[in-house]
């Protein structure tokens, strides 16, 4: 398949110069795999962390085949992460795993920022997996510079299990004055449903979609949501709404690899990122409405 965001990124890495670090959850995309082998082959410093569950992913093999080094997850929890790190300055998150499906058939954001500081927080989260072998709730609290600008846009760095971003979300949730929209994979975490429903109640505009297939989760939150107003769409079903993503008051953006789960919160390796920027936001909004016309309650 052509023309999708994996051609972008397969394009930073085929201009990466020194390095090029990826901890990714799955990988099955030959574009990607293909630019990893390049960059290999002009002697970068190529390293990738994965989760153990998909190392028998032939593309993966393939890499480790040419040399590349791969370090797998550890524990029996996930490593959940989808992020690089090229030559320790430019950092590509978001919800998206390297697949065929995630990248042209599911609902997914993706993110390219280029600083140092936040390159810095990503690579250190990449040598406590790779180099020291800590996963899931073997961790170390040492996220350099957990809030970064970069220009007049703040931007917080958070990592689980260690990080504790469940309250610094319950906390964003509290402040919200006008309005909360937010896309779910999947939201079992009863502190998130609670701060939406306390949000509706004090006349902020709460509007949701969450996927269709993981609502009947036990312990979801999308039951509880709408008996107390919250408007909360299924996605199509067919698809799965993978986005992991809150928007605030069309002021601040929340993404990453973060389920709103307690597992994400608990157990696996995710990282999540917190932006106040109205632009940014402003995209994310025409993501969500684009999305909102077409699903149904």
């Amino acid at each position: 398949m052509e023309g999708g965001p994996d051609e972008v990124i397969a394009a930073a890495i085929d201009q990466a110069r020194t390095s090029v670090h990826m901890a990714i959850y799955d990988l099955n995309l030959w574009s990607i795999r293909d630019a990893l082998l390049d960059a290999h082959a002009r002697g970068l410093d190529v390293r990738l962390v994965v989760e153990a569950d998909n190392m028998d992913r032939r593309e993966l093999q393939q890499l480790a085949q040419a040399g590349i080094p791969l370090v797998a997850d550890t524990s029996p929890n996930f490593m959940h992460n989808k992020f690089v790190v090229i030559d320790g300055y430019e950092v590509w998150t978001g919800s998206t795993n390297y697949t065929v499906s995630d990248m042209y058939g599911n609902r997914n954001n993706l993110l390219r920022i280029r600083s140092s500081e936040l390159a810095a927080n990503y690579a250190n989260e990449f040598d406590e997996m790779f180099t020291r072998g800590y996963f899931g709730e073997i961790t170390l609290d040492n996220t350099p510079h957990q809030e970064i600008y970069l220009g007049n846009v703040e931007v917080h760095t958070y990592f689980s299990p260690d990080d504790s971003v469940a309250a610094a979300l319950v906390d964003l949730l509290d402040a919200a004055e006008e309005s909360v929209y937010f896309l779910a994979f999947s939201l079992t975490l009863d502190e998130l449903g609670d701060a939406l429903v306390r949000a509706q109640q004090r006349g902020v505009e709460v509007l949701g979609i969450m996927d269709d297939a993981q609502i009947g989760n036990q312990g979801g939150e999308y039951d509880f949501l709408r008996q107390n107003g919250v408007q909360v769409h299924k996605d199509e079903p067919g698809v799965n709404l993978h986005d992991k993503v809150l928007i605030v008051d069309g002021a601040i953006v929340v993404t990453g690899s973060y389920n709103f789960s307690s597992n994400a919160e608990r157990r696996n390796d995710e990282n999540t990122l917190i932006i106040y920027s109205a632009s940014l936001a402003a995209e994310y909004l025409d993501h969500f409405r684009f999305l909102w016309a077409l699903t149904e309650k």
